[in-house]
């Protein structure tokens, strides 16, 4: 019978995700670690983004020299060491002080792109000055919409390469786990989670001596509001319902850089968006966070890829958790992946030794896979390596236009990898 192996103690005894996810969940409160976690409802679509990945097996090629094997690749436009970023994870702070900062170093160290997302608690200018590299900056819209326009307007001047609207978050999912856990916002204590966050001492302490991080980039959001839970809630309470495609257009408008959009699942909006002038789409449900029942990433991205027909990249998030997945994702047309749970439970379990292990772990993990596919370059991954895994349970491949990647993922020589 198999067992459960035991749970790492620390980064450098961790070899998977789910290690470091282990980790993360022995150090951190329930309340906490279901909150990153977790999914909305049933979690059904948070099921699905995972399993999605499960319904297709690869069909590896053999006697191809690759030797030379490499990652490397150009990433919208820019050189990468994988074809990924790190997706927008807020909050990270409640489970490691410095967890965003540990992130954004880590996604240098990778040579990949790094975005902040809005509920971070660390500031725009933080990052750019403590982890220089390829800076991405999400954006939640807001009612208010002069501090809407302030939090771009400062990620231009920090130099952000490319702004990230979401755009699936009019109003916030149910998350059960939560509400079974009295981890509501504002925060009320409760015998139950008091009792929770003193299972967790050393969490509990750090939090009573330095007391909880702030949301730093929405300061003054609500002026009345100082602390995460109290800052958070007024964001949830100031997500904009109405902004739609006249609102998109202003962004696209106001702002000179790359403009990706991230929450899309149907070819008829990535359509219209391609035809706006964004610069890369992001097939996503929000990590299964928000509206349970929906459908998973990558079920959804041969629709979009055929909607753009390879006229702007177009990446995909959820369920990733092994190179492996990073490896399908291509093959059936993507041009890169955005990585939110994988390497969150790296820096809330270690910091930025488990923020790196994990980038470790896929990158090496991926470039296994290309070896072991007969593919030197991940240019190279096309679905004539895929296979369903048993009869009716895949959906069609994707035709060669919607796998056309102009200018979005191309190989580069290993010398350039970081130049």
């Amino acid at each position: 019978m198999k067992t459960d192996p035991p749970v790492p103690r620390d980064a450098a005894g961790c070899y998977s995700i789910e290690d470091l996810r282990r980790l993360a969940r022995r150090r951190l409160p329930r309340a906490v670690f279901d909150f990153y976690d977790g999914g909305a409802e049933d979690e059904t679509t948070l099921a699905e983004n995972r399993s999605a990945y499960e319904r297709w097996r690869l069909s590896p090629r053999v006697l191809v020299d690759v030797a030379e094997a490499s990652t490397d690749c150009t990433l919208l436009g820019a050189p990468a060491g994988m074809p990924a970023a790190i997706a927008p994870t807020g909050a990270a702070g409640f489970g490691w002080r410095t967890a965003d900062l540990a992130l954004a170093r880590a996604a240098a160290q990778q040579g990949i792109p790094y975005t902040l997302s809005s509920s971070a608690t660390t500031a725009i200018e933080t990052i750019a000055n403590e982890a220089p590299g390829r800076h991405w900056f999400q954006a939640y819209v807001l009612r208010n919409q002069d501090f809407f326009w302030q939090l771009i307007a400062r990620a231009r001047a920090a130099d952000y390469e490319a702004l990230v609207i979401t755009v699936d978050l009019p109003v916030g999912g149910k998350r059960e786990r939560d509400l079974h856990n009295h981890f509501s916002i504002p925060f009320r204590f409760s015998a139950r989670n008091l009792r929770d966050f003193a299972s967790r001492p050393r969490w509990a302490l750090e939090m009573l001596l330095r007391g909880m991080p702030v949301m730093e980039n929405l300061r003054g959001l609500e002026t009345t509001a100082t602390s995460a839970t109290g800052i958070a809630s007024s964001v949830g309470r100031s997500y904009d319902p109405a902004f739609d495609w006249a609102r998109m257009a202003e962004v696209r408008g106001r702002w000179p850089r790359k403009l990706i959009v991230k929450g899309v699942s149907r070819g008829d909006d990535a359509r219209r968006l391609a035809a706006m002038g964004a610069d890369a789409i992001v097939v996503s449900n929000h990590g299964g966070r928000q509206l349970d029942g929906a459908v998973s990433s990558l079920r959804a991205l041969p629709e979009v890829l055929a909607a753009t027909g390879g006229r702007i990249p177009v990446l995909v998030d959820g369920g990733i958790r092994r190179g492996g997945d990073i490896a399908k994702a291509l093959a059936l047309g993507a041009h890169g992946v955005l990585l939110g749970r994988a390497t969150l439970f790296g820096a809330v379990a270690a910091g930025d030794a488990g923020a790196q292990r994990a980038l470790h772990i896929l990158h090496d993990e991926l470039l296994r896979t290309l070896r072991l596919c007969g593919a030197a370059r991940v240019d190279a991954l096309g679905a004539d390596l895929l296979r369903p895994c048993d009869d009716g349970c895949a959906w069609p491949l994707p035709t060669a236009t919607a796998q056309a990647r102009p200018d979005a993922v191309a190989a580069l020589p290993a010398a350039a990898a970081h130049a």
